[in-house]
């Protein structure tokens, strides 16, 4: 892997995750993170946690936003994280969206999947909180 430096942009993958077919949220945010500086690279539609695994370790990614609208996000993220794991990849930022309740959010966190952001939230929100959490994990 290259050295993943503060200077270079914020490379982050946006991930549509299972069978969930609605990927119009994920490619306002590809739109929004590209506009925001940001390379982005989109795993399109039905990708599994291995496929997101092997695309965040081939491109070097800084970032994984997972997007899921279908209410399998309390199965599906965790096992993403933990195909990262298994692949030696702990300094990546794992964000969660989609139509997830209130409840499930603690759950994902503990997890490590982070932001877990659901319809309405800013743009500028997700990219605040991706821009904080990969500048944390570059100083590590």
């Amino acid at each position: 892997m290259k050295q993943k430096t503060a200077s270079r942009n914020i490379k982050i993958l946006v991930a549509k995750l299972g069978l969930d077919g609605h990927d119009r949220g994920a490619l306002v945010l590809c739109r929004g993170f590209r506009d925001a500086g940001m390379e982005v690279i989109y795993s399109g539609l039905f990708a599994t946690p291995n496929r997101i695994a092997q695309i965040a370790e081939d491109e070097d990614v800084d970032a994984v936003a997972l997007s899921l609208l279908n209410g399998a996000h309390r199965t599906l993220f965790p096992r993403v994280v933990k195909e990262l794991k298994k692949r030696g990849i702990k300094d990546v930022l794992i964000v969660g969206g989609g139509t997830i309740p209130d409840e499930d959010k603690k759950a994902l966190e503990k997890s490590g999947v982070t932001g877990n952001f659901g319809p309405g939230t800013s743009l500028d929100d997700v990219i605040n909180h991706i821009k904080k959490g990969v500048s944390k994990l570059r100083k590590l």
